[in-house]
């Protein structure tokens, strides 16, 4: 049995918990209840679980006996256990009401091939039930689900090497995270060819996190721990206070949410030079100062258009950035990539300078959007949209490139567009021909010219009519 096959039987279980009204993502965070404690037992991770609630002490019981004991494990795995089993219990109950449901489950789970899965990774299994999760748009977490092919475009990129700190400051279920692990493992032979102190550092400090929302946050530990990451993932708002001791960071690689903080709420950090309630905008002065300072930590941002052409605070941190960091790349993305309507965004690539001042000559834009099919379910974007922008990416002469999407701005060219980044768009072939375009002002023109006359002959009529009432 595949990954994949596993993935649909436990998806399609979900279908069991219909009648008790659960939705998809409560289904999901039920789901990793039950499934970290067989995993547990599959992997020789049971050590970490007091003997009296394992897998076998559940999958041992059925009816009311089972319902009970399972209330009574999240209670005391979230209460009285430490460290990262505590994490992913605490505060955690069940929305299952039915005894039946909550058996066919835990039966149905223990049936599964676990040889195989196991075989092809754990953590493989995991990731694509959350992907499952976040491709149903009933479940609401895909809304801003960034798509696994741009992650790993933005991981390739930016090139994570052995004995980095990498960073998420918005980790959702750290999918960046363990896109990034993944690429420096592949560089290194799965760690093989890293001395053992090396390879501790790999797997318990490199990759670290934030996430604001309790739920995502259980899922963000329980996917690192299935992929052997055991760094730190904090819970809370890289906005607040929490944020102002994330930094020194050699990569960053994030998509953060979107929209204003609570209605227009400026951040509570006190550290930040400009500030503003937009949340991405925070993000992005978050970002490029919790870089080192070392000419070589790097960044790939996603955010939306808004953040391109903001006046005021916006212009500001704009320039700021431009400043510290070499912006050397935005790739302008497709539409419908995300699940909320009409978004439209962007991937900055950027480079910490070494010192604070003078560090963009030029941006290079990339147009991934004008004249590109509609994306979606039903035509999801795949890696062979990327590859002519990474090839102009990596060129060693990107002015040699010969591609209508490419294109450049130098700093004094933007200066004169006002500082607005929202530039590189191609020419729109949904627009037949330009120059046939008729002329707006005479079209209004002779518009009103007609007006007029339909007035003239109007008022003639009603003058008529006047004069024959009369007689």
């Amino acid at each position: 049995m595949t990954t994949q096959e596993i993935v649909s039987r436990l998806w399609n279980l979900c279908n069991v918990l219909r009648d008790d009204g659960i939705t998809y993502h409560q289904y999901v965070t039920e789901l990793t209840y039950i499934l970290f404690l067989k995993m547990a037992r599959e992997t020789g991770m049971e050590k970490h679980l007091p003997e009296e609630y394992r897998w076998d002490r559940l999958a041992g019981k059925s009816g009311l006996e089972l319902k009970k004991f399972y209330k009574e494990l999240l209670n005391h795995l979230g209460d009285e256990c430490r460290g990262l089993v505590q994490q992913i219990y605490q505060g955690a109950t069940s929305n299952i009401e039915e005894p039946k449901n909550l058996e066919k489950i835990v039966t149905s789970i223990d049936a599964l091939d676990w040889y195989s899965a196991k075989e092809e990774g754990l953590g493989n299994l995991y990731e694509g039930l959350l992907e499952k999760n976040a491709n149903e748009k009933k479940s609401g977490a895909g809304q801003y689900f960034t798509p696994r092919v741009l992650i790993d475009v933005m991981t390739r990129l930016t090139d994570p090497r052995p004995g980095e700190l990498c960073n998420d400051p918005a980790c959702g279920t750290f999918g960046f995270m363990i896109a990034a692990d993944r690429h420096v493992k592949r560089k290194t032979n799965e760690l093989h060819d890293l001395v053992a102190e090396e390879s501790d550092f790999q797997q318990q400090r490199a990759f670290s996190g934030c996430e604001l929302v309790h739920e995502t946050h259980r899922l963000a530990l329980m996917n690192a721990l299935l992929h052997g990451i055991e760094g730190n993932i904090l819970l809370g708002d890289t906005l607040s206070e929490i944020g102002r001791h994330m930094s020194g960071y050699d990569v960053v690689l994030t998509n953060p949410p979107f929209g204003t903080k609570k209605g227009g709420e400026r951040a509570t950090r006190d550290d930040f030079t400009f500030a503003t309630g937009n949340k991405q905008l925070n993000f992005l002065q978050h970002i490029y100062r919790s870089l080192k300072a070392d000419g070589r930590a790097r960044a790939a941002v996603v955010l939306p258009d808004n953040v391109l052409f903001a006046d005021g605070d916006g212009a500001r941190i704009r320039l700021d950035l431009m400043e510290k960091c070499n912006l050397h790349t935005i790739l302008r993305l497709p539409t419908g990539i995300f699940y909320a309507q009409g978004v439209k965004t962007n991937v900055l690539f950027f480079t910490r300078g070494s010192s604070d001042s003078g560090n963009t000559r030029e941006v290079w834009f990339y147009d991934l959007r004008t004249n590109m099919p509609s994306f979606g379910k039903t035509n999801p974007l795949k890696e062979e949209h990327f590859a002519a922008f990474e090839a102009a990416y990596a060129a060693a002469d990107r002015t040699a490139v010969q591609d209508e999407r490419w294109s450049r701005y130098t700093r004094e060219q933007i200066a004169e567009k006002g500082g607005s980044l929202d530039l590189g768009l191609i020419r729109d072939d949904s627009v037949l021909d330009y120059d046939d375009l008729p002329d707006p002002v005479a079209g209004a023109e002779e518009t009103i010219a007609r007006l007029e006359e339909a007035v003239d002959l109007l008022m003639g009529v009603v003058r008529e009519l006047r004069t024959l009432e009369e007689k």
